[in-house]
């Protein structure tokens, strides 16, 4: 048998969990479609498909969900309330962001495990306390703009901070308590942004890992999908339990389902082999232009512009002040030759 023979039948065996996988949702998806008579439900919302051939990419290939892009286009383009942005957002990425995932394991991927496990435990709990008490009372203003300046600080961060990010190698050795301390920070400010918005507990993992661990870009965004998938699969659970799932999120779920799940793991595929720099430079454009573009739309009081402001200087003090943190680090106890924790 040929070298090639062997590597092929290697491939497939490795990625078989996840070929199975997308033969078992295409399956089930044609047939919901064409049982339930759904051919003209799914056309006519052709735009948010054409929209997710994007937003998958950048889903598995940056350290943001695909609701980076179906939110704003729902909320602030369509303008439809942000509980349909946030319900869209959770139900496509837990196919999206999960396909994702089983992608990355089966090829192997690094990801920083400890602070995963601790991120996840703590948003179980924070998801779903925060969709039930505090959600409601919320106005949809304030979860765009929350939205919007979450993702515009990110931006600005990601362009002042690129060169020394894409530099990054490898990680200091970190004790287990500082793994948990960081987990459990991440857990309970990105589960609350991703209840709030749908998104958010990604690049809050993200940046914690580039900012203070010095982990190497490819395991941080790896890192960030599994997080990502976790917390929409909790956020879709329970948004239908709590009755916040209706018709219109079904309909775009279903136009947009097929294309996330083969454009997130081709991001991911992609992430490996293509240049980060020029992908992390146009999305950090995108979440600037989108601040701008959401601010225009819904401040229309110097108040509101000074919170919009004060909100973004924020962020960045903090994303400069774990960066410090992260130096400090890095220059006493040196570079590790692998992320903390990862496998």
């Amino acid at each position: 048998m040929s070298l090639t023979r062997i590597d092929a039948a290697g491939c497939l065996q490795r990625y078989s969990p996840f070929l199975w996988w997308v033969a078992w949702f295409l399956l089930a998806w044609l047939t919901v479609v064409f049982a339930l008579d759904l051919v003209s439900l799914v056309k006519g919302h052709w735009p948010i498909a054409t929209a997710m051939v994007f937003g998958s990419y950048i889903a598995g290939s940056t350290p943001m969900g695909g609701g980076t892009v179906g939110f704003p286009l729902l909320v602030l383009v369509f303008d439809g309330p942000a509980s349909l942005g946030r319900g869209f957002s959770f139900c496509i990425q837990s196919v999206g962001m999960s396909s994702a995932t089983l992608f990355i394991l089966c090829s192997r991927q690094p990801i920083v495990v400890r602070t995963l496990l601790w991120s996840a435990a703590t948003a179980t709990v924070v998801v779903p306390g925060v969709l039930a008490f505090v959600v409601p009372h919320v106005s949809d203003s304030v979860v765009k703009l929350s939205f919007a300046c979450i993702w515009g600080g990110f931006g600005i961060l990601t362009l002042v901070k690129l060169r020394e990010l894409l530099g990054f190698s490898g990680a200091p050795r970190l004790s287990g308590r500082s793994e948990a301390g960081a987990g459990v920070a991440i857990g309970l400010i990105g589960g609350a942004a991703a209840a709030l918005t749908g998104v958010g507990i990604d690049m809050v993992l993200y940046t914690v890992l580039v900012l203070l661990f010095r982990v190497e870009l490819r395991s941080a965004i790896a890192t960030s999908v599994v997080i990502m998938a976790y917390t929409s699969l909790l956020g879709a659970v329970w948004s239908a339990i709590l009755g916040r799932l209706d018709a219109e999120i079904f309909a775009n779920w279903m136009a947009a389902a097929p294309v996330v799940l083969l454009g997130a793991p081709l991001g991911s595929l992609l992430l490996r082999v293509i240049p980060r720099g020029p992908t992390l430079v146009l999305v950090s454009v995108l979440c600037v232009l989108q601040l701008v573009y959401a601010s225009t739309r819904t401040v229309h009081t110097a108040m509101g512009w000074a919170g919009v402001v004060g909100a973004v200087l924020a962020m960045n003090a903090v994303f400069h002040w774990l960066y410090s943190r992260g130096e400090r680090l890095h220059a006493r106890r040196g570079a590790g030759p692998a992320p903390p924790g990862a496998v």
